[in-house]
């Protein structure tokens, strides 16, 4: 029986267990998955191996974090220094990232997408930035503090604080904050954000399950938008993946993950 789970902060609202539990029970694969409460990133291998782990998810904060910790990085998650998706291999832990290919999963029905502005500048903003610069679109960054904003002024990303932003058009503004995960914050101040929506046409939010006040404005707006449930299928299947070692078929796992958002 393997042992896999998720590390965050806060990860009760996480529904990573009911999607893999989901697939694992459905494709009879000897294997369970958990959650972890984790509030010290420094503890995270440790913690990893002490719970003998075959491989696990990691959500805000500590993706960053666990690139540090990984003996070694492989494909995009090398690119950008951010890792969502542990592997246990013979001892060594292995780390990539499923984040951004999941969430180009996600938006695949929002169209001509050519300029989007990402709100936040953690390791999600990181890996949906670089990504979308692969794609040729242009990507801007606006962060509370300019404090995290040179790695995407290096990556040839516009950046800006709530201070110095100035409005443009966008196809698609997106939150890769915690705000509204927990309470009923907004990733940046309401005044700012109307005039932002008042320029886009496309709304998403990494966080999934409920209806957040940034997306409840968009809503109000009434702006085309989604949260990040799609984006956690489309990250969840291909972490699966990874933890069955491409045993199982993808289509398989996409249907009962798929099935396990009705529970």
């Amino acid at each position: 029986m393997q042992l896999f789970s998720i590390f965050g902060n806060p990860v009760a609202h996480s529904r990573s267990p009911l999607m893999h539990n989901s697939v694992f029970k459905h494709l009879n694969y000897k294997a369970c998955y958990t959650r972890t409460l984790l509030k010290d990133s420094t503890k995270l291998k440790e913690t990893f191996f002490n719970l003998k782990l075959s491989g696990a998810n990691v959500t805000v904060p500590h993706k960053e974090a666990a690139y540090e910790a990984c003996d070694e990085v492989r494909g995009f998650a090398k690119k950008i220094g951010v890792v969502n998706t542990l592997i246990n291999e013979n001892g060594k832990l292995i780390g990539y990232n499923t984040d951004a290919d999941g969430f180009l999963y996600a938006i695949s029905e929002f169209k001509n997408i050519q300029k989007v502005l990402i709100i936040g500048a953690g390791g999600t903003a990181k890996a949906l930035a670089i990504r979308f610069l692969e794609e040729k679109v242009d990507v801007s960054i606006l962060n509370r503090s300019s404090k995290r904003l040179e790695y995407f002024k290096e990556s040839a990303c516009h950046t800006s604080t709530w201070e110095s932003f100035e409005v443009a058009s966008y196809d698609l503004v997106i939150n890769t904050t915690s705000a509204g995960l927990e309470d009923d914050s907004l990733p940046a101040p309401k005044e700012l954000l109307e005039s932002i929506f008042a320029h886009t046409r496309y709304i998403a939010d990494a966080i999934y399950g409920k209806v957040t006040p940034f997306l409840q404005l968009a809503k109000e707006k009434n702006i085309i938008y989604k949260d990040g449930a799609d984006m956690l299928l489309g990250q969840g299947v291909l972490a699966n993946e990874l933890f069955t070692s491409n045993r199982l078929n993808k289509d398989d796992i996409k249907k009962y993950m798929q099935k396990s958002f009705a529970l």
